[in-house]
């Protein structure tokens, strides 16, 4: 059986907007803003991670924003994310960016649960906010890894929205990534 992995980039109060500054946001560019230890060492997280994923779940904004940065890129992780199979919520997506897509169209509790069913391992979600919204409302959310950026930016889109209930999570597993980062590991505590 599968497990849906959100794992995200957040700033130290949780915002997940604009990390790398591109879309105009007054406090974006927060990722790039790290020192190069950091840097490597995110870098070799994110690879480890990517080694142990079976498939990637994406809605429409990532799928175009990784797919323009990552397709015909060289390197080992850009090679291993290509060439993982990828799964893009999205009512009209007709042309996928990425390679290796399926794009599920149907309702997005149905298609993910059947998703679950299919595939055997990590079904990592990277950005795609909306999309962890209905996940974590649904409870389909078998695991949270944060890396947890040191900057508090008091205004922009969090990773939590409202949500209808509270939702206790675990802490599995924290440790310090570089200099300045934190990388915290969470699963439902309800399970």
């Amino acid at each position: 059986m599968g497990k849906i992995v959100i794992s995200e980039n957040v700033s130290l109060d949780g915002v997940v907007q604009d990390p790398t500054g591109e879309e105009g946001f007054r406090f974006g560019g927060w990722f790039g803003q790290m020192g190069d230890k950091d840097r490597e060492a995110w870098a070799k997280v994110e690879f480890d991670e990517a080694l142990g994923t079976e498939a990637l779940l994406l809605g429409r904004r990532s799928d175009e924003y990784f797919g323009r940065r990552l397709t015909g890129r060289s390197g080992e992780w850009a090679g291993r994310l290509n060439s993982l199979p990828k799964y893009v919520v999205a009512s009209t997506l007709e042309d996928p960016k990425w390679t290796n897509v399926t794009v599920l169209t149907g309702n997005v509790i149905d298609e993910v649960s059947k998703l679950k069913q299919e595939i055997d391992g990590d079904i990592v979600v990277y950005a795609s906010r909306q999309l962890v919204h209905a996940l974590m409302e649904h409870d389909l959310v078998d695991e949270l890894r944060l890396m947890v950026y040191p900057f508090v930016l008091g205004a922009g889109e969090r990773l939590f929205g409202e949500t209808t209930r509270r939702m206790p999570m675990r802490l599995i597993n924290a440790r310090t990534v570089g200099d300045g980062l934190a990388f915290l590991t969470y699963q439902p505590a309800a399970r």
